[in-house]
This record gives C-alpha cells, sequence and structure tokens, in this order.
C-alpha cells in the first residue's frame, strides 16, 4: 500500500535516513543493460532477465550486458520492512545521488509479500559505481 506523510522536510528527511538504514540492501554483480525487440517479438522469460517493461511499439528488458551494449549499469537493490513508510524513498535517494555526484539514476519497483512488500532495483552509470555505493553506504551510516 502507498503512504502519504504529512510532515516537515527534516522530518521526511530523518525518516528516509531511517529508512536507508532499515532496508535490506545488495549490490548485483557485473554491468547490465537495456535490450529491446519489436512489440511482436516479446523477450522469452529467463532467469537472468531482471525486469521487462513494453510501450506501445517496443519490449525492453534488463539483462547483463554483453559487448553490444550501448550503454552498462552498475545495479543494486533495496528490500523494504513491511511496516516502515517509504514514501518518498526514490525521489529522495536519487535527488541525493544527483547533488553528489550529478548522475540520474533508474528505478524498477517490485512488490515481493514474502519478504516485507515493495523493493526497489536502482541503476547508474557503470563508471560511478564505487562513487554511489559510497553516498549509499554514507547515508545508511547516517552520513
Amino acid at each position: 500500500m502507498v503512504s502519504v506523510s504529512d510532515e516537515a522536510p527534516d522530518e521526511t528527511e530523518r525518516r528516509l535516513r531511517g529508512v536507508i538504514a532499515a532496508a535490506e540492501f545488495s549490490v548485483l554483480d557485473g554491468v547490465w543493460a537495456f535490450r529491446e525487440s519489436p512489440i511482436d517479438q516479446p523477450p522469452e522469460l529467463r532467469r537472468e532477465i531482471l525486469a521487462v517493461v513494453r510501450d506501445e511499439d517496443s519490449w525492453s528488458w534488463l539483462a547483463p550486458a554483453d559487448a553490444s551494449a550501448p550503454e552498462g549499469f552498475a545495479l543494486f537493490s533495496f528490500h523494504f520492512p513491511a511496516d516502515v513508510d517509504n514514501s518518498g524513498f526514490v525521489g529522495w535517494l536519487a535527488s541525493e545521488l544527483k547533488r553528489r555526484l550529478g548522475t540520474g539514476v533508474f528505478v524498477v519497483c517490485g512488490q515481493n509479500s514474502a519478504r516485507g512488500g515493495v523493493y526497489d532495483y536502482w541503476g547508474c552509470p557503470a563508471h560511478l559505481r564505487t562513487e554511489a555505493l559510497g553516498v549509499i553506504t554514507g547515508l545508511r551510516r547516517g552520513r
């Protein structure tokens, strides 16, 4: 369920710093990339495909990069505890990464009730993996 918080900006900052500290955090190995195909040729779902989405014209999926990938991404994930209000987390962390590193990110969200509920996969340019993880680690430690 989506929560809407009624709080002052400093309260939001404190809450979201608590959310990032409480979340189960992991880093995915390797470099990842988007691939695409025409709408009449959906991808075959396989374990290594992380996410699939489509628009009116094509399918797009996120999978380990190969030599033909035009752009590679580092990926990391957050699984949030069921009893934690994570509303605003995506905007907050994306803004922090943009402010501190100058980079944009992409986020793919999902739901796994057996692991608390909502989870996010985050992608940033692969060459910024170490710097992005440094920012996230610092935020998780209260810095």
